[in-house]
């Protein structure tokens, strides 16, 4: 069974750790079945593909997926790495906020 994860597509992440350390992106998609994410502009590959009716073929550079581990929220006050909680906010709903600042994540 896929795990629930607290990043979700479209969060600003930071890489933390591998050949792409400090680069900052935003989630373009969880694939939730790997643990892994695809964040843009980060760990840049290239492709070598066949022309089709879509594309003119040849060298592409496209994003390979990281795993989740090695990414971390962006915390919306001081731009630095945080860990993430969940709290009810006066209406009840339940929202993500940073642990380093207690700044809400979810707007």
């Amino acid at each position: 069974m896929a795990k629930k994860f607290k990043i979700k597509k479209g969060d600003k992440v930071v890489v933390t750790t591998g050949r792409d350390k400090g680069k900052q992106g935003e989630v373009l998609r969880v694939l939730r079945a790997e643990q892994r994410v695809l964040v843009q502009g980060v760990n840049m590959v290239k492709r070598h593909t066949a022309p089709s009716q879509a594309s003119p073929g040849g060298i592409v550079e496209k994003e390979a997926s990281l795993h989740i581990s090695n990414v971390a929220h962006i915390d919306p006050k001081s731009g630095s790495a945080t860990r993430v909680g969940y709290k009810l906010d006066k209406d009840g709903n339940k929202i993500r906020f940073a642990k380093r600042s207690g700044e809400a994540i979810d707007f």
